[in-house]
């Protein structure tokens, strides 16, 4: 990952998730995608569900193994050091076809080499035909 210091924050938040995706649905070793995105001891914290590294690494294998499309469309952020408050839109397909749109408001801590240490995400769904794939479809 490019750290934070060495790029502008959307750029960063766009990138972080994309490569965090990419690896997990080209099938890398979970544990490998979780060491370049992830500290050992991360916590996310989102919609009020407590995921440590455990949960965010049983998390990876739904994703790689559901989801085929995905963009993230970042609206805004903000960093302060490592520290990063960012508001973007998610959009995946999945390969039952369903087509999504996710709306995060993250407040984050990344460590010098751009992983992730700390986040709270707050998180809704948009409504039907909100998803826009773009060159991801």
């Amino acid at each position: 990952m490019t750290p934070l210091a060495d790029t502008a924050p959307e750029r960063f938040i766009a990138d972080f998730f994309t490569s965090l995706t990419e690896s997990t649905v080209r099938g890398d070793p979970p544990e490998s995608v979780m060491a370049r995105h992830y500290t050992p001891d991360v916590v996310q914290v989102s919609d009020g569900i407590r995921l440590d590294h455990d949960r965010l690494l049983a998390h990876l294998r739904p994703v790689r193994k559901n989801v085929v499309g995905w963009r993230f469309e970042v609206h805004e952020a903000v960093a302060d050091g490592g520290r990063i408050a960012a508001r973007l839109t998610i959009h995946a397909r999945t390969r039952k076809g369903g087509a999504t749109a996710t709306e995060v408001h993250l407040f984050g801590e990344f460590t010098e080499d751009g992983r992730m240490r700390r986040s709270r995400q707050l998180t809704r769904t948009l409504p039907a035909g909100a998803a826009d794939l773009g060159e991801r479809a």
